[in-house]
C-alpha cells in the first residue's frame, strides 16, 4: 500500500511514498537503542545544545515547513508559521530549564543521605495526529530528548512530507545519529511497534478511539504512556463578562486550524441575560474570517484535512438540527475542490445533541443558553471529556471559584485555552492522562530514581 500526500484545498496529489519495509523497521529500532544508549549519559549541556540548534533550524526554515504544513493539511500559512515558531521557543525553553527540571534532588532521612535521580527511560514511540504536525511532535520530543532518550515517530499517513521533514531539521541540528527516526508505516505496524522490547514507553496524541487501543496494547506490554486525546471544552460567558471581548476571542478560540484542534472551545454556555448580545457579536466576529486559499495571507478558515472528516462534521450539523438546534450561518460543504466547510454556529443546542454530546472537530460552534453559572457548570462538566475550559467573568473571584468546579486539566480566565512551554498540557476522563510541556511533562519519561547513602540504625 502506498502512503499518499495530497493537498486538501485541491485535492491534488503531492507526492506518494512506499512504507518502509519490517527490515527497515528493525534496522531503524536497533540504531535508535544504541544510539539513546550513548545519549543517555552525553552530558545534560550537551543534549541542551541540540534543542538550540533545533530551534535555529526550525527558524532558519520557517517558510519553507510553514508551506509544506499548508500544502499538506491545509492550515493557513500565517497559523503555520506560528505553529514552527511556537515549536522553536518550545526547543529553546527546554534548553534553558531542562537543568532545573532535571536536577538531583537531596533528601536528608534519619540514616544517611539520600537523592531522588531522573534517569530517561529509552527509546519513545511517538503516534502523532496531522493537525499540529510539527508542534505535536517537539512539545513531546523537547523535553524527551533533553531528559536523555531517543524516539520513534509513527506520524498521521496523510502528513509523510511533514514526518519526513521533522527527521530532517533534527539531522541538520546535529543530532545523534540513529537517535530519533521517522518511520512511514501504515496503522497495523503500531501495534508491533509497542510490544517490540526496543521501545519503552508510547506517547499518543488522537481520538479517544484510537488512545483506549493503544493503552490496551502498551498496557499489555507494561510500557509507560501518555495520552492526549479528544475534547468538548466548554466555553463559559457569564453575565458579568465583557462580551464584546468574550465574543472576540471565542471566534479565534473555535475557527482557530479550520476548528480542528482538541482545545478548540466547542460548546459556548452563555447566561440567558447576555445570551442575545453574545450571539450577535459572535456570529460578527465569524462572519469576519475569510475562506479560501490557506496559502492566501488574508485566509483564517482554510479546507478541513479529509473529506471524511467533512463529512463526519457535516452529519453532526444535520442531525443537531434535525434535533432542534437553530443553524445560524454555515452549515453546507462549499461546493467546489478541496474539502472546505464554512464557519457554522447552531443556537440552542441542548445536551443530547450531537453537537453537544460529541467531539465536533471541525468548523462547528454549538451555543448552549443557561439560567446561571451553577447551570453552566452542570452543563460544562456533563461530557465525556475533561480537557480544556474556559470561563468569563469581571469577578475574578468568583471565577476561580468556578474553575474549581469544572473537570478540565486546565481553565482559562477571560482568555482562550492553548498550551504553552511552561505549564503543564493535558486532560482527564476520555481526554487521556499523563501531561505534556513544563516540569510535568518532562519528567513522565524518565524512571523517578531514589539513590540512599548511608546504614540502618542498630
Amino acid at each position: 500500500m502506498t502512503i499518499l500526500s495530497s493537498n486538501p484545498a485541491t485535492e491534488v496529489e503531492l507526492a506518494r511514498f512506499d512504507p518502509h519495509t519490517a527490515a527497515d523497521v528493525d534496522a531503524a529500532l536497533d540504531a535508535a537503542v544504541a544510539a539513546q544508549r550513548r545519549w543517555r549519559f552525553r552530558a545534560i549541556t550537551e543534549r541542551v545544545a541540540l534543542l538550540r540548534a533545533v530551534a535555529r533550524v526550525l527558524r532558519e526554515g520557517r517558510s519553507r515547513y510553514a508551506q509544506l504544513i499548508t500544502s499538506e493539511m491545509g492550515k493557513p500559512i500565517t497559523e503555520a508559521e506560528a505553529e514552527i515558531e511556537k515549536c522553536a521557543a518550545t526547543c529553546e525553553h527546554y534548553a534553558e530549564h531542562a537543568p532545573e527540571y532535571l536536577a538531583d534532588r537531596p533528601v536528608r532521612t534519619e540514616t544517611g543521605e539520600a537523592a531522588v535521580l531522573h534517569d530517561p527511560l529509552g527509546v519513545v514511540l511517538a503516534v502523532m495526529p496531522w493537525n499540529y504536525p510539527f508542534w505535536q511532535f517537539f512539545r513531546f520530543a523537547a523535553p524527551a530528548l533533553a531528559a536523555g532518550n531517543g524516539a520513534i515517530l509513527k506520524h498521521a499517513n496523510n502528513v509523510p512530507q511533514c514526518a519526513l521533514a521533522i527527521e530532517e531539521v533534527l539531522q541538520q541540528a546535529g543530532i545523534l545519529e540513529g537517535l530519533c527516526r521517522t518511520l512511514l508505516v501504515e496503522v497495523p505496524a503500531v501495534a508491533e511497534l509497542i510490544a517490540d522490547d526496543r521501545i519503552a514507553a508510547v506517547t499518543l496524541t488522537g481520538s479517544t478511539e484510537a488512545g483506549a487501543i493503544v493503552a490496551g496494547q502498551a498496557g499489555s506490554a507494561l510500557k509507560k504512556q501518555v495520552l492526549e486525546l479528544g475534547g468538548s471544552d466548554p466555553f463559559l460567558v457569564l453575565a458579568d463578562a465583557d462580551i464584546p471581548t468574550a465574543a472576540t476571542t471565542a471566534a479565534k478560540a473555535r475557527f482557530i486550524n479550520v476548528g480542528q484542534s482538541c482545545v478548540n472551545a466547542k460548546r459556548f454556555l452563555v447566561e440567558e441575560a447576555v445570551a442575545d448580545e453574545f450571539v450577535t457579536a459572535f456570529a460578527d466576529a465569524v462572519a469576519a474570517l475569510k475562506v479560501g486559499d490557506p496559502a492566501d495571507r488574508r485566509t483564517a478558515i482554510g479546507p478541513m484535512a479529509r473529506a471524511n472528516l467533512r463529512g463526519a462534521l457535516h452529519n453532526q450539523v444535520q442531525r443537531s438540527v434535525e434535533a432542534g438546534a437553530t443553524l445560524l450561518t454555515g452549515g453546507e460543504p462549499l461546493q467546489g475542490s478541496g474539502f472546505f466547510y464554512p464557519p457554522t454556529i447552531l443556537d440552542h443546542v441542548a445536551p443530547g445533541m450531537a453537537a453537544f454530546d460529541e467531539e465536533t472537530f471541525g468548523p462547528l460552534a454549538a451555543i448552549t443558553r443557561v439560567t446561571d453559572a451553577e447551570e453552566a457548570v452542570t452543563l460544562a462538566n456533563r461530557t465525556e471529556f475533561g480537557l480544556g475550559a474556559a470561563v468569563w467573568s469581571s469577578d475574578l473571584d468568583r471565577a476561580r471559584r468556578i474553575a474549581r468546579e469544572i473537570d478540565a486539566g486546565a481553565v482559562f480566565i477571560n482568555g482562550m485555552v492553548a498550551s504553552e512551554a511552561r505549564l503543564p498540557f493535558g486532560g482527564i476522563k476520555k481526554s487521556g492522562y499523563g501531561r505534556e510541556l513544563g516540569a510535568d511533562g518532562i519528567r513522565e519519561f524518565v524512571n523517578v530514581k531514589t539513590l540512599r547513602t548511608g546504614t540502618e540504625k542498630p
